[in-house]
């Protein structure tokens, strides 16, 4: 069993953008739908009121600080940020540019790329969801593009690695056409850049896509774990089991992710 490196997922939907302003009304964050949450049945707790720093803007350097002194404190080594593409075009970025160019907070990161179209779904099935921004892979030159828009940050020191390589987690691999050569183009552009290459992260959402994933390199392994709950984490024993390809972490007798290192 090995010791299990403790990362958050960090959604940065909490500030408002040009593009959620149109799509879903002027000022919406994600505190918009916590809001909206009702309670469904007697003792059921809703909307939640968050503690520690209440409903919080992600746009103010001061939050960012105290998120990263919160998560040092529970044992949580590093933030994985949530990152969108579409073609050249970013989304939710302006919290991730700001944390690399100023340097602060000073906690070590690393990024997952969210590679899935948007929708406005109607929760109808009689009414097809609106799409809003479509996932596309234009081939070479948006790979190329994409790489060299973060390279900034993969030459951040804060950056996390494993074993030397980057950590680049992927949402939705099997969406990818040309998988494999998205990971060779990658990999030669951070050699080229003086890096040491990627460990390519993919989550794997279903057992049911582990023979699907069978055709990815495996390069190491890394235990990818998501929770914010401080109170929990201290009182929690991580272990893995790596079979297959495929890392598997257990806590408390209970299976809580299963992911494949590309």
């Amino acid at each position: 069993m090995s010791k299990a490196r403790v990362i958050a997922f960090y959604l940065p939907q909490f500030y408002p953008t040009q593009e959620n302003d149109i799509w879903w009304g002027k000022g919406f964050t994600e505190w918009t739908n916590v809001g909206r949450a009702q309670p469904l049945f007697r003792g059921h707790y809703q909307p939640k009121v968050p503690a520690d720093l209440n409903y919080y803007d992600l746009r103010l350097p001061i939050v960012r600080s105290q998120q990263a002194n919160l998560a040092h404190e529970a044992g949580i080594e590093g933030f994985c940020y949530w990152h969108y593409w579409f073609n050249g075009r970013r989304l939710l970025d302006t919290v991730f540019e700001e944390i690399v160019a100023s340097g602060e907070p000073n906690f070590p990161f690393c990024l997952c790329w969210a590679n899935h179209s948007w929708y406005q779904k109607t929760w109808d099935p009689d009414k097809p969801n609106k799409l809003l921004i479509e996932q596309t892979y234009p081939g070479v030159e948006d790979y190329e593009a994409h790489f060299n828009a973060l390279l900034p940050a993969f030459k951040d020191p804060r950056y996390m690695k494993v074993n030397g390589k980057l950590i680049f987690g992927l949402f939705a691999p099997l969406d990818i056409p040309d998988a494999k050569f998205f990971k060779e183009t990658w990999n030669k552009l951070a050699i080229k850049n003086g890096l040491n290459g990627f460990v390519f992260l993919v989550i794997c959402h279903s057992l049911l896509n582990q023979t699907r994933l069978t055709r990815c390199l495996v390069y190491s392994i890394m235990l990818f774990w998501i929770s914010m709950l401080r109170p929990l984490l201290a009182k929690i024993t991580f272990s893995c089991e790596y079979k297959n390809g495929f890392a598997t972490i257990y806590c408390i007798n209970h299976t809580l992710a299963c992911i494949r290192i590309m």
